[in-house]
């Protein structure tokens, strides 16, 4: 089993910059593609960015591109999503998780991935 711990999360106004970070433990691997999600109430949770188990592979969601920057510690067993330049449409839970599959190209879809944290809250003021 692997747990995945979200934190830093919080409130921040407009235009304003977070960085998450998901700390991963337990039967934990650097193969794992890891992904961060996001879920705003009454809406479906949604795909914010990915990276591969090496690093090299980062992907965006159309909505967040450029803004947010998803990195990885391997080392430290801990992946990170850069935000800036926040707008209130990014206010969310935002949920990290690992693929297991040893896939080198992340997915973007949700049921790809098996170990899923708690959740983080973000919230954007206007």
């Amino acid at each position: 089993q692997v747990q995945l711990v979200e934190s830093g999360g919080g409130l921040v106004q407009a235009g304003g910059s977070l960085r998450l970070s998901c700390a991963a433990s337990g039967r934990t691997s650097s193969n794992y593609a890891m992904g961060w999600f996001r879920q705003a109430p009454g809406k479906e949770r949604e795909f914010v960015a990915a990276i591969g188990w090496g690093g090299g592979s980062t992907y965006y969601a159309d909505s967040v591109k450029g803004r947010f920057t998803i990195s990885r510690a391997n080392a430290k067993n801990t992946v990170y999503l850069q935000m800036n330049s926040l707008k209130p449409e990014d206010t969310a839970s935002y949920y990290c998780a690992a693929d297991r599959s040893g896939r080198y190209v992340p997915s973007r879809g949700s049921k790809d991935y098996n170990y899923w944290g708690q959740g983080t809250q973000v919230t954007v003021s206007s």
